[in-house]
């Protein structure tokens, strides 16, 4: 069970923290694939397993205090699944309420609690992503969970492979769910608003025979409540998001042509012993998307998956948080199915006739 208790824990405050100091420049090697890389299979070859202990040392983790910080708190609002075309997926029949059903009112969003904490000191991080049964109309008290998923970093519940964070609380999660599946989640904190995050799993799969194949999709959209309390508060009619699942998808337009990317990254290898690093490096590169590479989803999300020329596998996801300005978080794997690397971007469109068509 996760606890409040403990005086390393910090609480996160409504007042934005002033600015980091600035941190000595580390420049991220060259990219080696093309973002516009065309889809497709790879040759057949050996699955392996993603080769990363779950470890951390605070010698190299020198910004997980503010992670921690960003990161920690009660996190309410609504997620809903998505099939790997991009449609959404109806909830199960038995958990609809009987007055949805007989006006036939078709519902797709979870009501969601996830109570995060991370500690500074004791460097680990927990999360449970509790769904709630749906109500009719606003009925707080009436609200029962319909199941919990507890996660953590550096305890005994279900531990990630690889773990990739900034100081501003996004981070990337490799986490294993047997069954030859892998999902990697991808949360991803606006720049402009702290209190309010999109957190993007992507399921995948690692056929013997063939390459890793993205099954299906699902997205959490978030807003801070209030300090880490373990969910011991529905947050019922005071939550400050609404469903979203049926909501119009993100037009290709806004998100395709050329873009500037301030780029930071983690690099995951055979000799690495400890898979929690922070992102770092501020390589700025150009890159074009395409719109045949891309699943678009509502709430000005995407994501995709691509092949490089030499054969590696590329999940990627995006939030355009405001016009011409989109935050992306991606995970590479080698043909072998090991994971290569982790990278987040900041990105700014280039192109002047970027919304031309709206």
């Amino acid at each position: 069970m996760l606890s409040s208790t403990g005086s390393s824990l910090l609480w996160r405050s409504r007042t934005p923290p002033p600015p980091p100091p600035p941190r000595s420049l580390a420049y991220l090697k060259a990219l080696s694939f093309p973002f516009s890389s065309r889809l497709g299979f790879m040759n057949k070859t050996t699955i392996s397993p993603v080769s990363c202990l779950a470890e951390i040392s605070s010698d190299i983790n020198p910004g997980w205090s503010e992670f921690a910080q960003n990161v920690s708190g009660e996190w309410d609002g609504f997620g809903a699944d998505f099939s790997r075309q991009g449609d959404p997926l109806e909830l199960p029949e038995s958990v609809v309420p009987e007055a949805y059903r007989e006006w036939e009112v078709k519902v797709f969003d979870w009501q969601t609690q996830c109570p995060t904490l991370a500690q500074p000191i004791a460097h680990t991080f927990l999360y449970k992503s509790i769904k709630l049964l749906p109500t009719v109309g606003c009925e707080a008290d009436a609200a029962t969970r319909y199941s919990i998923d507890q996660r953590c970093i550096g305890g005994n519940k279900l531990s990630a492979l690889a773990f990739s964070y900034s100081v501003t609380g996004s981070y990337v999660a490799v986490w294993p769910l047997g069954n030859n599946q892998l999902e990697l989640e991808h949360c991803l904190i606006n720049p402009n608003d702290k209190e309010s995050r999109v957190r993007i799993f992507q399921l995948v799969h690692l056929p013997e025979t063939t390459t890793m194949l993205l099954q299906s999709v699902k997205v959490f959209c978030e807003q801070w409540e209030g300090p880490f309390r373990d969910g011991d508060q529905l947050g019922g009619c005071a939550i400050r998001s609404s469903a979203f699942a049926s909501t119009p998808t993100t037009a290709a337009s806004v998100v395709t042509g050329s873009w500037r990317v301030l780029l930071a990254s983690t690099t995951f290898d055979s000799d690495v012993q400890g898979c929690i690093q922070q992102v770092n490096g501020d390589k700025v590169v150009e890159i074009v998307r395409e719109e045949k590479d891309l699943l678009l989803l509502p709430q000005q999300l995407w994501c995709s998956l691509q092949e490089t020329k030499d054969g590696e596998r590329v999940f990627s996801v995006g939030w355009l948080f405001e016009p011409r300005h989109a935050i992306t978080s991606s995970c590479v794997f080698s043909i072998d199915s090991k994971l290569k690397e982790v990278t987040m971007g900041r990105e700014t469109a280039l192109s002047d006739d970027f919304y031309a068509a709206l």
